[in-house]
């Protein structure tokens, strides 16, 4: 029987078709261009390798193709039901995370990795700010994340995919040294690996060494291209290295070509945060509004996230639509939220109104009620800053410039991260 790179056995009798599936997953598990490519490949060597059609609508849905990636999925469903238990197994946690919803999807998740801990592509969903815990909406998901991986270390050992996910997971509770050595170990065993590279950038950035982290990431994003999965958020950090640094031109001209809409071939839901975080920490430091960009990115929202459900997309799209000033597509927003964290979106909605009206007091009041709760929308530590630069903007504006510093102070001793360079601070 032939095997994958994790040791599970594959139904199939065609090498090709496992050496396809096995580089596919390990160009998902790494974020480099061509995991969609592979996988497809894979099918078309054995059309019956129900764990590739599963692999392929999971990478489908990561690409904001839900509806091909349920079609893709059923089939999965399909072959799987005559095989082995593992494979079956497997194809119904990755067709649950994709077609049953967060809730279902983390239970099937669980209940395979229960006999099959070491299944890396069924164990990936629950991983990052982004997956099935760190978009629940649970208080407490960064600790909830850390306590569901760490279990499962000595299964892994020094597998550099792995190492880099609980890297992750330390960083975003603080544990700024532990992750370092984590993802040095991770980075030592796979250089190439661009979730690594924007994990050890997280970690430059909680410890507050931008000078060394613009270093390594410029070097490490060269080789990267354009079309891989984490393109556009690797030069969102570069570009707000830039900008904090002073180097003002080069962080727009990053912005222009590799961020805004029609130029990220990233996902919508990168796309979109990463755009609305740029601008808005651009105004902060000083930088003119650009109307024409928040109209783009408005218009842009309102296409690829039309009806609420995602808590970070819509707080981001909230965010374009106020300082676009389409009223009705942020009334959407906050009349229409929904999901797990839905009692957090609207007052994010409204603070980001106020504030794009100069509303310093209005904006303020709905900061502070929410800034111990902002974390269940989701993202990085790195990316809710912008919520807690955001109230920082408001207290300076309303004369209560002792508690901007002091929330800036606070900020800088949970994590030695430096603050943002807000004008007037």
């Amino acid at each position: 029987m032939l095997h994958d790179r994790y040791g599970f056995g594959l139904t199939t009798a065609s090498s090709e078709a496992r050496d396809a599936y096995v580089a596919g997953v390990d160009l998902s598990l790494s974020a480099n261009r061509g995991a969609e490519c592979e996988f497809r490949r894979a099918i078309a060597s054995d059309a019956g390798l129900a764990v590739a059609h599963a692999a392929l609508a999971r990478t489908l849905q990561i690409e904001h193709k839900p509806e091909e990636a349920k079609a893709v999925v059923a089939r999965a469903r399909e072959l799987a039901s005559i095989l082995p238990h593992r494979e079956r197994s497997h194809v119904n946690a990755l067709a649950t995370v994709v077609d049953g919803g967060s809730v279902a999807g983390l239970a099937a998740v669980k209940e395979h990795l229960a006999a099959y801990p070491r299944d890396a592509m069924v164990l990936a969903p629950c991983t990052g700010v982004f997956g099935l815990i760190g978009f629940s909406g649970r208080a407490g998901r960064e600790a909830e994340l850390l306590a569901f991986l760490t279990p499962f270390a000595d299964v892994y050992g020094q597998d550099w995919w792995f190492t880099s996910a609980l890297a992750f997971a330390q960083v975003e509770v603080g544990e700024i040294e532990r992750a370092r050595a984590t993802i040095e170990r991770s980075l030592a065993h796979y250089p190439r690996n661009a979730h690594g590279a924007h994990i050890r950038a997280h970690v430059y950035y909680e410890a507050g060494e931008r000078e060394a982290g613009l270093d390594y990431l410029q070097n490490w994003w060269r080789d990267y291209p354009k079309e891989s999965l984490l393109h556009c958020h690797v030069t969102w950090h570069i570009a707000l290295w830039q900008l904090a640094l002073g180097r003002r031109e080069e962080a727009w001209r990053l912005f222009r070509a590799h961020l805004r809409p029609g130029a990220s071939t990233g996902p919508p839901i990168n796309t979109l945060s990463d755009c609305a975080s740029f601008l808005l920490r651009a105004e902060m430091a000083g930088e003119a509004r650009a109307p024409e960009l928040w109209g783009e990115l408005s218009r842009y929202a309102s296409q690829w996230f039309p009806s609420p459900g995602i808590a970070f997309a819509d707080v981001h799209g909230a965010l374009a639509h106020a300082f676009a000033g389409d009223a009705d597509a942020l009334a959407r927003i906050v009349d229409r939220a929904k999901g797990p964290a839905r009692d957090v979106v609207a007052p994010l909605a409204h603070a980001f109104s106020a504030f794009s009206r100069s509303d310093w007091a209005a904006a303020g009041a709905e900061l502070e009620a929410i800034m111990s709760s902002h974390e269940r929308i989701g993202g990085s530590r790195a990316q809710r800053d912008l919520i807690e630069y955001a109230l920082v903007v408001c207290l300076l504006r309303t004369g209560r410039a002792g508690e901007a510093r002091g929330l800036i102070t606070m900020r800088r001793r949970q994590s030695g991260a430096d603050g943002w360079p807000i004008q007037g601070l």
